[in-house]
């Protein structure tokens, strides 16, 4: 696991970097599991009335969506896990597993780091705490590393999902569990819900350079626009002579304040379940 770095054979290619894809099995011997895929589907950053409620979005290469198993309720069924795959809708590595039940069912779980094609994963109260299995929080060691965290029992991983990701159990009292986020932020969860041993896969994957702005575009993304640069009539910091922040502070299209404020709504239920909150942000800090 690591970068490749391309020669600079032309403008494009000489900051260009791609994953090496060591982790990876070979295309040729495990191909995509077809039962499992699913096209994704472009909206060009519209909603169902045409209106573009994301800037900036459209285009990219068609992608096809593995289907992948949040909630692992297979309990105490053992599964092989077939191959490593590069998922092109998500930053992380997917692990096609194979159950050894009577009709052999087959499915796609976020790999974990050190993940090989041949390992073992459970699931269940009995699973053994090691990389990819999954367990109730109530039954994972504290201090260890896990991913892919139920919010609520049932509902499937919700939080660490993205590559490189993980989170420490801290400690458990009255039914509920501590975890430690990676934005800092110590939030309280029942320890029924369930977690997966160990860290995200593909954690290099921040280090990537896409060297031209083209591979954006592949990605689906167009470029952004500065509010500065536009006319009045099309954003309100836009105008002026020469370069100007037009007297005012950093706002959106709709004319809301960008920076310096919290969006987290104030009466959002969830908020009791925030133990600590995450260290401010770069225009959050406060002048001491």
């Amino acid at each position: 696991m690591g970068i490749r770095i391309y020669n600079p054979t032309s403008a494009g290619r000489r900051d260009g970097s791609v994953s090496d894809f060591a982790e990876c099995t070979s295309p040729q011997v495990n191909a995509p599991y077809k039962p499992l895929l699913k096209r994704k589907k472009k909206t060009g950053g519209r909603n169902n009335q045409g209106i573009v409620t994301s800037r900036f979005r459209g285009g990219g290469h068609k992608q096809m969506m593995r289907v992948l198993d949040f909630k692992r309720k297979a309990d105490g069924i053992e599964a092989t896990v077939l191959s490593i795959e590069y998922a092109p809708c998500r930053t992380a590595r997917v692990a096609l597993v194979q159950y050894a039940d009577a009709v052999q069912t087959k499915s796609y779980i976020l790999a974990p780091l050190g993940l090989k094609a041949g390992d073992k994963v459970m699931s269940g109260e009995t699973a053994e705490p090691k990389p990819g299995n999954c367990l109730p929080l109530s039954k994972i060691p504290l201090g260890l590393t896990i991913h892919n965290i139920e919010l609520k029992p049932g509902r499937g991983g919700q939080i660490c999902r993205s590559a490189g990701c993980s989170a420490v159990l801290g400690a458990r009292d009255k039914g509920q569990a501590l975890i430690t986020l990676p934005s800092g932020e110590v939030r309280r969860v029942s320890d029924k819900c369930r977690a997966t041993i160990g860290s995200v896969s593909n954690p290099d994957h921040m280090n990537i350079s896409l060297g031209k702005a083209g591979r954006k575009r592949w990605m689906g993304r167009k470029p952004h626009n500065r509010g500065v640069a536009m006319n009045p009539t099309d954003h309100p910091m836009g105008g002026g002579e020469g370069r100007s922040k037009s007297g005012g502070h950093p706002k959106g299209p709709s004319g809301v304040l960008a920076k310096g404020g919290k969006t987290r709504k104030k009466k959002k239920p969830s908020n009791a379940a925030i133990v600590r909150r995450r260290p401010p942000g770069r225009f959050q800090q406060h002048n001491g």
